[in-house]
C-alpha cells in the first residue's frame, strides 16, 4: 500500500516563486500530501513543479467540508503587505489547521518556538530561545540568533543577519541581505530596504535603508 494514502492532505494558497519554494520544501519532508494550489482564475490549469492551480479561494470552503483539513498560505511578499494576512485569517475562519513548515535543510534548535503557518526555508538558522509568530517567512539562508522574538506575518528575506535579542513587530519586511545589530527593536509595518544594516530602534510604519539604516518616506 502506498505511503501517500497515510500522509494528511494540504491544499496551498497563493502561487508564485515563494510557492515553488514551499512545494520543494515539502516534498523534501514527506510529511503532506500537496492535493494543489488555490491561486487567481486565470491561473487555473497551470502548474507549479507538478502541482497544478486547480482551485481559486472560493472553493477551500467546499476542499474543508470534502475532509481536506490542512492549508498553508504560500503567496510570498515584497515590502509590507497585510495580504498573506487576510488569506491566514480567511483559512482560520474556514477551519483549516495550518502547520509550520521547517525545511529539514535548516538548523533550528530544539528550544525555539516556531508558531503556525510559518515556513522555515533552506539553509536558515534559528538559534536558541527564538520565538517566531504566525505566518512569517523565515527565508532561504536567513540567520537569527538567540532570544530574538518576531511576531506575526513577518518575512525575514534572504540572507538576513539578526544577532541577538532582536525584536521586530507584525507585518514588518526585513529586506533581502540586511543585518540588525543586537538588541535592536523593529517596530510594526516597517520596511527595512535591502543591503540595510540597522543599528538603532525603528519604529511603527517606518520605511528605512542604507548603511547604517535612516528612515526615509513612510510605508
Amino acid at each position: 500500500m502506498s505511503t501517500e494514502l497515510h500522509k494528511p492532505k494540504i491544499v496551498l494558497v497563493g502561487g508564485g516563486g515563494h510557492c515553488k519554494v514551499v512545494i520543494s520544501v515539502l516534498k523534501k519532508l514527506e510529511a503532506y500530501e500537496i492535493v494543489g494550489i488555490s491561486d487567481l482564475l486565470e491561473s487555473m490549469g497551470t502548474s507549479l513543479l507538478d502541482i497544478e492551480i486547480k482551485f481559486t479561494d472560493q472553493n477551500l470552503k467546499e476542499l474543508f467540508n470534502s475532509g481536506i483539513q490542512y492549508a498553508l498560505v504560500t503567496l510570498g511578499s515584497i515590502g509590507v503587505s497585510e495580504k498573506r494576512k487576510e488569506l491566514y485569517c480567511m483559512l482560520k475562519d474556514i477551519g483549516f489547521v495550518i502547520p509550520s513548515i521547517v525545511s529539514n535543510e535548516a538548523i533550528v534548535d530544539e528550544s525555539v518556538l516556531i508558531d503556525e503557518g510559518s515556513v522555515v526555508m533552506p539553509g536558515a538558522i534559528i538559534n536558541a530561545c527564538t520565538e517566531i509568530g504566525k505566518n512569517c517567512i523565515i527565508n532561504t539562508g536567513a540567520i537569527i540568533e538567540h532570544d530574538c522574538h518576531i511576531g506575526d506575518h513577518v518575512h525575514i528575506a534572504p540572507g538576513v543577519t539578526l544577532s541577538g535579542s532582536v525584536k521586530i513587530g507584525n507585518y514588518s519586511h526585513i529586506g533581502t541581505g540586511s543585518s540588525v545589530i543586537q538588541n535592536i527593536y523593529i517596530g510594526e509595518k516597517v520596511m527595512v530596504g535591502a543591503g540595510s544594516v540597522v543599528v538603532k530602534n525603528v519604529s511603527d510604519d517606518k520605511k528605512v535603508f542604507g548603511v547604517p539604516a535612516k528612515e526615509r518616506l513612510t510605508v
